[in-house]
């Protein structure tokens, strides 16, 4: 009996300890983010920090997953600059690309849209709102066909889909 008993006692105490080593570490974890909030807040100039991500189902019924957000994961932020949503969506049946921006509190004349090479340069500055984003496109658009309305915090952009022609020639078999 006194056998049994010592081996229920060690068993507790490899629990306890156990579930003291994990409480230790949630807990170490805990303070660690605090430590890393309490360098902000004496900062009163900063803007709210986020980040975040949106997942879409794209064209080939993968997933796509997008991150924004003025600050990433594994970074402090550099930036007052906010990143702003953009969704991009391929209009094969109009033969149209969309960009659909989400950019509140600025004003249509604040926007500016830059297109190079397959990039759109997307920026607003309003007051505190500032925005600034990158967009590559990823297929064959007008760049002159580029049509931009602004209406609630929402920009939308929409190129015309160029046909990609076919490099190489076609050779018959006789």
């Amino acid at each position: 009996m006194s056998c049994i008993l010592h081996n229920v006692s060690n068993m507790t105490m490899f629990f306890d300890s156990e579930i003291d080593r994990i409480f230790n570490k949630m807990t170490k974890s805990f303070f660690e983010i605090d430590g890393i909030f309490e360098g902000f807040k004496g900062n009163s100039n900063s803007e709210p920090l986020f980040y975040g991500c949106t997942m879409t189902v794209g064209p080939d019924g993968k997933p796509v997953v997008q991150e924004y957000g003025n600050v990433k994961p594994d970074q402090l932020p550099i930036s007052d600059t906010r990143e702003p949503i953009v969704d991009t969506i391929v209009d094969e049946k109009e033969k149209v690309v969309k960009l659909i921006v989400e950019m509140p509190g600025v004003e249509k004349t604040d926007v500016k849209i830059v297109v190079d090479n397959k990039i759109v340069d997307l920026s607003a500055e309003h007051g505190e709102k500032k925005y600034h984003v990158k967009v590559p496109l990823k297929h064959i658009v007008d760049e002159n066909s580029a049509k931009a309305s602004y209406k609630n915090g929402i920009l939308q952009l929409v190129f015309k889909l160029v046909a990609e022609k076919q490099t190489g020639k076609k050779v018959e078999v006789e």
